[in-house]
């Protein structure tokens, strides 16, 4: 009975392991612009990527701005702390809400492999097709290697910025989880 449940554990350990969903998430705030601003705005962006159906769906609340938004994206690719192009459509993700000083925009899937999804720069900089910029775009936001930042006509270089980074999904601690279990049965089945 312990084999068995250990093989289950296992089974479930393993599929879990194989989830298509990453999510990259960040704290929207005046303090991680390159150079800080100083915005009282402040928010959370959070991506959730799906890497098998190619798809990224965008939750972002934001409040506090010093005049409406201009523009809303994200950047790839450059380690935290530094500066770099739009990747992301411009000026805005594709429906984003402008000319506001507080909002949401939630549950918005796009695809990766959408040419409107992209800034043309990017794709020309990264390879010149979709095909080519797509992997390097998604290895970076997989990486910690992107930001999202709203803009203002306060601050045209972005107001509030979200360094994108990995985050644990719920899956993710349920796979701790299982773990933990499944090497404490194999403990007990060899001692």
């Amino acid at each position: 009975m312990k084999t068995f449940s250990l093989a289950i554990a296992l089974l479930v350990f393993q599929s879990i392991g194989n989830a298509a969903s990453i999510t990259v998430a960040g704290a929207l705030s005046a303090a991680n612009e390159i150079p800080p601003t100083a915005s009282a705005g402040t928010g959370f962006a959070s991506f959730t990527v799906d890497t098998v159906a190619l798809t990224i769906t965008a939750n972002i609340y934001f409040s506090g701005l010093t005049t409406g938004d201009t523009a809303a994206h994200i950047h790839c690719c450059v380690a935290p702390g530094s500066n770099t192009g739009v990747a992301t459509a411009v000026p805005v993700l594709p429906g984003f809400p402008t000319g506001v000083t507080s909002g949401s925009f939630t549950n918005q899937t796009f695809s990766l492999l959408d040419p409107a999804f992209y800034n043309p720069t990017f794709v020309a900089n990264n390879g010149g097709t979709v095909a080519a910029a797509e992997p390097i775009f998604l290895a970076g936001l997989l990486a910690g290697n992107t930001y999202f930042n709203i803009h203002t006509s306060t601050f045209p270089g972005g107001e509030i910025r979200a360094n994108l980074a990995p985050t644990p999904e719920p899956g993710t601690f349920l796979l701790v989880a299982l773990a933990a279990s499944a090497l404490a049965l194999k403990r007990r089945l060899l001692s």
